[in-house]
């Protein structure tokens, strides 16, 4: 045997002794692969299935009224009347008052932690804000029950009325007696639920910012604000975005907290001092002593209307962010 011959054998043999072990990577690699598409299509495939479940539950009620169920504003149970107005008002009302007490609030903890927190404080009162998300709602709603509604009746409300109860427009949305529970007081204690999600997202998202990005727009002169406008919200605004939006799916979707301080009441809140209802609220009260029929499937169907709600809720943060990425041209 040559010399040639016996280089190019010494050139194949590792080549055949690795063959089996690529072979055994590549089929722990397909494997891997059919699993993690096994565990998106179950995601999937429960979506769908809720989807469906709901819609076929919801379709006598949707047959016996039609689209009018969506701004009936009768609620009536012994006469087999259903609307969902009422509850649709209650739950997108509360979750913006949610929203708007909730998000400057996050956005002001997440600046502090990142730009203006001591060393010393930042990572207790970090674990202090995200230990808040983990209380139960129905805590929560215990606390707003017995304690935010009594205090705010007896303290907030008449300092309000007198404040804004004389103007024009404002005057008629603080009308009404100061009982507590109203739709104030759900989205208040909403906004105390939705402020530990929304503030830990901003503040895992404003760290993500290059430091040399902030010193160098630091360098130029600029202040903390600027910095934090210029610099830090617009390479940061897909989780921002996400994090507001996090925070709305908790308040369209939160139950136990909103029926305790709510009022349970089945009309149109004009004041925000007055009781009204929310879709997971008459969910919470009626469905374990509904009659089957349309009562049930009433009941179905504003979980429905839930569902697309949410759904739409999700479709228009991502409208957003295509936007804003868009506008920034990537």
């Amino acid at each position: 045997m040559s010399t040639l011959e016996m280089s190019g054998m010494a050139v194949r043999r590792p080549l055949d002794v690795q063959a089996p072990q690529i072979d055994v990577f590549k089929r722990q690699d397909r494997l891997f692969h059919r699993l993690t598409l096994l565990f998106a299509v179950l995601v999937l495939a429960a979506l769908a299935g809720i989807l469906i479940s709901l819609t076929i539950e919801a379709l006598p009620t949707f047959r016996a009224f039609g689209a009018a169920f969506l701004w009936s504003d009768v609620w009536s149970v012994p006469d087999d009347r259903f609307g969902a107005l009422i509850s649709i008002y209650g739950t997108i009302s509360t979750s913006l008052i949610a929203l708007l007490i909730g998000v400057p609030v996050s956005f002001g903890i997440a600046l502090f932690l990142t730009e203006s927190c001591p060393v010393w404080l930042r990572r207790p009162l970090g674990t202090a804000i995200e230990l808040l998300a983990g209380i139960p709602s129905i805590i929560y709603g215990i606390w707003g029950l017995f304690i935010f509604a009594p205090l705010f009746a007896s303290h907030v409300q008449p300092w309000l009325q007198s404040l804004f109860g004389d103007l024009p427009l404002i005057g008629g949305l603080v009308a009404g007696p100061p009982i507590g529970v109203s739709i104030l007081a759900a989205g208040i204690v909403l906004a105390l639920m939705v402020i530990p999600f929304i503030a830990s997202v901003m503040r895992d998202v404003f760290e993500t910012v290059p430091p040399v990005l902030k010193e160098s727009a630091y360098g130029v002169g600029c202040t903390t604000w600027e910095v934090v406008w210029n610099i830090v919200l617009p390479y940061t605004r897909v989780g921002v975005i996400g994090g507001i939006m996090l925070g709305l799916g908790r308040a369209l979707g939160e139950t136990m907290a909103v029926t305790f301080v709510i009022g349970n009441a089945n009309r149109i809140a004009t004041s925000l001092f007055s009781p009204g209802n929310s879709i997971a609220s008459v969910l919470a009260n009626e469905f374990g002593e509904a009659d089957p029929g349309l009562h049930t499937s009433s009941l179905f169907a504003l979980g429905l209307v839930l569902f697309v709600i949410t759904f739409l809720v999700l479709g228009l943060s991502r409208w957003l962010v295509q936007r804003a990425n868009a506008r920034q041209g990537n």
